[in-house]
């Protein structure tokens, strides 16, 4: 397991009741799984768990087979490749050198890149379809385009696993589907863990091998989405009534109107 989390909880300091309470889970290479759940149910302070971010108060956190905590920030780096939610460039970059950023945990003393760095490089550009930009800045790239970006940096550092943190917010929906695709088949094709957390339920249904349902810090519901998205837990857990309708042997929930619901 790249993974694995047992029974593990955490509490923010000053804060009444636990972010994350009691979870047990496991996700391997080769496997995408999905974190989904309302605001402030503690989708992003599992995925803190699991990068040793955080350290939990209760249970133990796994990766790679070790204590998440006893991994240096280096290391880990040459491990998991991550696309936060927000991320702002600091200064002008092309895109082959914000790319390049993405070698640094195996950079060698004097910090310059090599020859295999260089290919790395490459070789995630031509991957992620965005070798034909490198060299524009990235302050002239769309949403979807700096998107594509960020994951070739992540898979530029040669990692087993790839966390993404909504990397679909504010996209359209043509970007939102050739991310997605993107990330499904470097996980497929590459054997990565791959750990996505998303508030688009339908989209993690279609692409995702198994999903966390999170509600009040825990998992209300692990499973293939086939097996989890059911109309009764999705009502409890966001509190909204939902309809569900097949599309290819995959649920999509469909919120209803409340008169909708109080007719059927």
């Amino acid at each position: 397991m790249i993974f694995e989390t047992r029974g593990v909880s955490y509490r923010y300091p000053s804060v009444v009741g636990e972010a994350v309470r009691d979870v047990t889970l496991s996700i391997a290479a080769g496997e995408l799984v999905g974190i989904v759940g309302p605001n402030g149910s503690g989708k992003t302070t599992l995925l803190r768990l699991l990068l040793g971010v955080l350290r939990p108060l209760a249970g133990e956190v796994l990766v790679a087979g070790r204590s998440a905590a006893s991994w240096k920030r280096r290391e880990l780096a040459r491990l998991v490749g991550v696309v936060s939610q927000r991320e702002e460039p600091a200064f002008p970059l092309r895109v082959r050198e914000a790319v390049l950023f993405g070698r640094y945990p195996h950079l060698g003393p004097l910090g310059a890149p090599r020859g295999h760095d260089l290919a790395a490089v490459e070789q995630a550009l031509e991957r992620c379809d965005v070798g034909h930009i490198r060299d524009r800045w990235i302050a002239t790239l769309s949403g979807g385009e700096w998107q594509r970006v960020r994951i070739a940096r992540a898979l530029a550092q040669a990692p087993k696993a790839l966390v993404l943190d909504e990397p679909t917010a504010n996209l359209d929906i043509r970007h939102e589907m050739e991310v997605l695709e993107l990330v499904a088949e470097l996980v497929r094709d590459q054997g990565l863990a791959g750990v996505l957390v998303t508030h688009h339920v339908n989209l993690a249904a279609r692409f995702v091998d198994r999903i966390v349902v999170m509600v009040e810090g825990a998992a209300r519901a692990v499973g293939r989405p086939e097996e989890v998205l059911q109309g009764g837990v999705l009502e409890e857990v966001f509190r909204w009534p939902v309809a569900l309708s097949p599309w290819q042997g995959v649920p999509q929930v469909i919120p209803l109107r409340r008169w909708e619901q109080r007719e059927t």
